[in-house]
C-alpha cells in the first residue's frame, strides 16, 4: 500500500455562524463576565464560576465565588446595566422591569484545596479537561474566514443600531456565512444568512435586506459576493419578539461561536463567567496564543494545538500539535519547543498573559479570538510576541 503525505482538502465550502450581543445566550454570557470583571476589579485573586439564565422578564444568576461580599450585593445592578447597554427595553424583557434572582454562594472547599498553592505544591488546575487552540493564515487576524466575517457582520450591525444610524434594528441577531475555498483559499460567498430582530412589525424580509445588504457588501472582501450568492435575510419573514422573551438563554451555550466556528476541535468547556484559574478558559486562551504564534512565526500556515490538565495538578499532561501538512518542521519539534517559551501551569498562563484583570466582559460577544490586543491587557492572547522565541527554540 502506498502512503501519501497528510494534506488538507483544497476545494470545499465551509459554513460558520455567529450571534449578536442581544442573542439570549449572549446576554447571559455578558452578565456572567461582567460579574467576573467586578470581582477581579476588587480582588485580582477572586475565584468566580458564575452562570446566568434568562427568560421572559427574569434573570437568574448562580454559582460559586470567593471574593468581596460587596460585589455580590451589586449583582442585580450589574445585570441591569448589561441588559440596558445591549438595548432591551421591550415588553417581555426590559432592563428596568425584569426580575433578578441572585444565588451566588461560596466556592466549594474541596475544589479550593485542589487549586490553591500550599507548601511545596504549586497552584493546580481548577478542573480536568482538554483545550484546543487554532490559527490559520487566511485572514490578517489568523482566524478562519467564515467565523471572522460572521462576527464582523453582526458587530457592525450592532454598532449602527446602537449609534442611531439604523434605529429599526433590534438587539437579537444571528448570521451564517458559507464560503467556497479553491486551492485552499477563500474565494466566494455561496450563501449569506441573517436573522435580525426589527422594531417595526411591518418590515418585510425585502425591507430588512435593503437595510443590511450595504453593510454586508462593504464588510466582505471585493469579489466574494457574486451573482450566484444566495441571500437569506429574515427567511421566516418576521422577527419582532426576540431576546430572552423569544427564547431562553444560558451562559456557555455558544462555545463554537466563541472559538473557531467549527473549523477546529473544541474541548467542550465554556469560557464566560470563569476566572482565569479555570483552565477551560485560560488554557484555551494559551492554546490560541501558541497556535497563532506558530503561524505568525512562519512555522506553519495552519496549526491546531491541544493541551490537557488534571484538577489540582499544575503541569499540563500533554501538548499536541497538528499542522495539517502545511509545515516543513515536524510537529514533534514544535511540541518540544512550546514548554521552552511559555510556562503552561495555570499560574504561568495567568502571569504570561496578565489575566488577573477585569478584561473579560468585552469577550462575551463577537468571539474570544481574532480580536486586536488592547492597551489595558484585553485580548493579550492575540499578541504574536512569541514568534521569534519559537523560531529560536527550534
Amino acid at each position: 500500500m502506498e502512503h501519501y503525505p497528510k494534506m488538507s482538502r483544497q476545494n470545499y465550502t465551509f459554513t460558520s455562524e455567529s450571534v449578536s450581543e442581544g442573542h439570549p445566550d449572549k446576554v447571559c454570557d455578558r452578565i456572567s463576565d461582567a460579574i467576573l470583571d467586578a470581582f477581579l476589579a476588587e480582588d485580582d485573586q477572586a475565584r468566580v464560576a458564575c452562570e446566568t439564565f434568562a427568560t421572559t422578564d427574569r434573570v437568574v444568576i448562580g454559582g460559586e465565588v470567593r471574593g468581596p461580599g460587596s460585589v455580590i450585593e451589586r449583582v442585580e445592578e450589574i445585570a441591569r446595566d448589561c441588559v440596558k447597554d445591549i438595548g432591551y427595553e421591550q415588553k417581555g424583557f426590559h432592563w428596568a422591569n425584569m426580575h433578578v434572582d441572585n444565588y451566588l454562594h461560596a466556592q466549594s472547599a474541596d475544589i479550593a484545596q485542589g487549586v490553591d498553592a500550599a507548601g511545596n505544591k504549586d497552584e493546580g488546575a481548577g478542573d480536568q479537561g482538554i483545550m484546543f487552540g487554532y490559527a490559520v493564515d487566511e485572514t490578517e487576524e489568523l482566524m478562519p474566514a467564515p467565523i471572522h466575517y460572521a462576527h464582523q457582520i453582526l458587530k457592525t450591525l450592532a454598532e449602527v443600531r446602537k449609534n442611531g444610524t439604523e434605529p429599526k434594528l433590534g438587539p437579537d441577531m444571528k448570521s451564517q456565512f458559507s464560503l467556497r475555498y479553491e486551492n485552499g483559499k477563500p474565494v466566494e460567498a455561496t450563501s449569506i444568512v441573517l436573522s435580525a430582530q426589527h422594531i417595526d412589525p411591518d418590515l418585510t424580509s425585502e425591507d430588512m435586506r435593503g437595510i443590511v445588504e450595504p453593510y454586508i457588501t462593504k464588510i466582505l472582501p471585493e469579489g466574494w459576493i457574486t451573482g450566484a450568492t444566495e441571500w437569506w435575510i429574515n427567511p421566516t419573514g418576521k422577527f419582532v419578539i426576540g431576546g430572552p422573551d423569544g427564547d431562553a438563554g444560558l451562559t456557555g451555550r455558544k462555545i463554537i461561536v466563541d472559538t473557531y466556528g467549527g473549523a477546529a476541535p473544541h474541548g467542550g468547556g465554556a469560557f464566560s463567567g470563569k476566572d482565569p484559574t479555570k483552565v477551560d478558559r485560560s488554557a484555551a486562551y494559551a492554546a490560541r496564543y501558541l497556535a497563532k504564534n506558530v503561524v505568525a512565526a512562519g512555522l506553519a500556515r495552519k496549526c491546531t494545538l491541544q493541551l490537557s490538565y488534571a484538577i489540582g495538578v499544575s503541569k499540563p499532561l500533554s501538548i499536541y500539535v497538528e499542522t495539517h501538512g502545511t509545515s516543513e518542521v515536524h510537529e514533534a519539534e514544535i511540541e518540544a519547543a512550546i514548554p521552552k517559551v511559555m510556562d503552561l501551569t495555570p499560574r504561568g498562563i495567568r502571569t504570561h498573559l496578565a489575566l488577573n484583570k477585569p478584561v473579560f466582559e468585552r469577550t462575551a460577544a463577537y468571539g474570544h479570538f481574532g480580536r486586536a490586543p488592547e492597551a489595558d491587557g484585553g485580548f493579550s492572547w492575540e499578541r504574536t510576541d512569541l514568534a521569534e522565541a519559537l523560531k529560536k527554540a527550534l
